[in-house]
């Protein structure tokens, strides 16, 4: 087991949740308090933890499964407040009373887990397509969050074929750039938007989860292969890699919750 109090503090730096920026709706960190306060603490936020539950998005489905595994910590990569300051009413309560009822703890991580350098999900779609990392792309106000490297496979359909087995899922491909490919950026979740600074940057195929339709025209007309796998597909890496690690580091059992949105 291992003091909640212990894992946030541990969370806040391996990640640097408070020096990384992020959308202000993302309210990284601890969202809800668990199980069992300890003194100083403050109700709900102490307590201690044996297992970890790990899932992509915060959902009615994703809570209830966490209680049902017996978890004391939900870890996450989209938190609770993507929608605002709203009141904790209908499915907004639905997802918040079950964690205080049976002392869940939450724990969000969106662009600290993206850009991580160990656990990230950037860093690990890249080792799987079989990238040769090289550096660091995509950049969130200052900070980058994705990777570039050389592909062992030099061509588009076979990097297509690749990520289609490492999301077990079909990959849409927009072909606006060269024959062979030299340079791979991988940015998770929706990164259809750096298509501009991967054109900058000589990117032949940028690899992501989704983008908007003009991302079309902007692939064909910049001249950079775009491949879309899908925003939940390329996000699962992070969350499971993070609860394994945490479980290695403080002996906790983990799980993964697996609810994919097919977006």
């Amino acid at each position: 087991m291992a003091e909640l109090h212990a894992l946030v503090e541990y969370l806040d730096g391996y990640l640097d949740i408070p020096g990384h920026p992020d959308y202000p709706r993302a309210l990284n960190g601890l969202q809800v308090g668990g199980p069992d306060p300890s003194p100083g603490l403050g109700t709900k936020e102490g307590g201690r933890i044996r297992r970890v539950a790990a899932a992509v998005d915060t959902s009615e489905s994703v809570v209830r499964s966490a209680v049902e595994a017996e978890a004391q910590l939900l870890l996450v990569h989209h938190g609770l407040f993507w929608d605002g300051l709203r009141p904790l009413t209908g499915r907004r309560f639905r997802r918040v009373e079950p964690l205080i009822r049976a002392g869940v703890a939450l724990y969000s991580a969106h662009l600290p887990l993206d850009a991580h350098p160990e656990v990230g999900n950037c860093i690990l779609l890249s080792q799987a397509l079989g990238l040769e990392v090289k550096g660091r792309f995509g950049e969130y106000e200052g900070r980058p969050v994705g990777f570039w490297g050389t592909p062992a496979e030099w061509d588009l359909a076979s990097l297509a074929s690749r990520f289609e087995g490492v999301v077990d899922g079909p990959v849409q491909v927009l072909d606006g750039g060269p024959d062979s490919l030299g340079k791979v950026a991988v940015v998770t979740g929706g990164g259809g938007s750096f298509i501009e600074e991967a054109a900058r940057q000589g990117i032949d195929a940028l690899v992501t989860g989704e983008g908007s339709h003009h991302t079309f025209v902007d692939a064909h007309e910049l001249g950079v292969h775009v491949l879309y796998g899908g925003h939940y597909a390329t996000e699962t890496f992070g969350v499971r890699a993070l609860a394994a690690h945490l479980g290695e580091r403080f002996d906790l059992e983990w799980t993964f919750l697996d609810h994919p949105s097919g977006l």
